[in-house]
């Protein structure tokens, strides 16, 4: 028996890529729900992008000990590198929701297989990237601009899959 499975083994080393083995490797449980995914990430990230609307990032003093802020706008990666680094984390998290096994908040599945569902991902996925390249330009209102990308790409699946009672949501 350890024969054959060593020689799956090297089987296996030998005729899949190092992408296809690292993938398998990476299969690690989804831990959160997505209302867990959505309040510990999305919404304090938006609320730095959406911040930068209305004051400029690069006139936000930084915290007493900018270290220990939870403000990611005083923080010591605060001002407009923050805004910016929110802006990634908005973009990367979008791949979190496309992750199979996540669960809503009611129990049911995030329906990852729905056509509208990679839609919505894919525009947050994008509203990201337009509010880091608007970041980098450091100027507002480009970010006044973006801000409306961010909360359109939000409402749609917003109004598709979450204004609705508990029990029906992620359907």
């Amino acid at each position: 028996m350890a024969k054959s499975l060593w020689a799956l083994l090297i089987a296996i080393a030998i005729f899949t890529s190092p992408l296809e083995r690292a993938h398998a490797q990476s299969k690690a449980p989804v831990q959160a729900t997505l209302a867990q995914l959505m309040k510990g990430t999305l919404y304090p990230e938006a609320n730095v992008v959406f911040a930068a609307q209305d004051q400029n990032p690069g006139d936000v003093p930084h915290a007493k000990d900018p270290n220990m802020s939870t403000d990611l706008l005083t923080s010591s990666y605060g001002k407009w590198e923050g805004v910016e680094n929110s802006a990634l984390a908005i973009a990367e998290v979008a791949n979190l929701l496309a992750l199979p096994g996540r669960k809503c908040s009611n129990g049911a599945d995030v329906p990852v297989n729905n056509p509208d569902w990679s839609k919505f991902v894919q525009e947050l996925r994008d509203a990201g990237m337009a509010a880091y390249a608007a970041a980098q330009t450091k100027n507002q209102d480009k970010m006044i601009d973006i801000s409306d990308v961010m909360t359109k790409a939000c409402q749609n699946c917003h109004v598709r899959y979450r204004e609705r009672k508990l029990a029906d949501r992620c359907k």
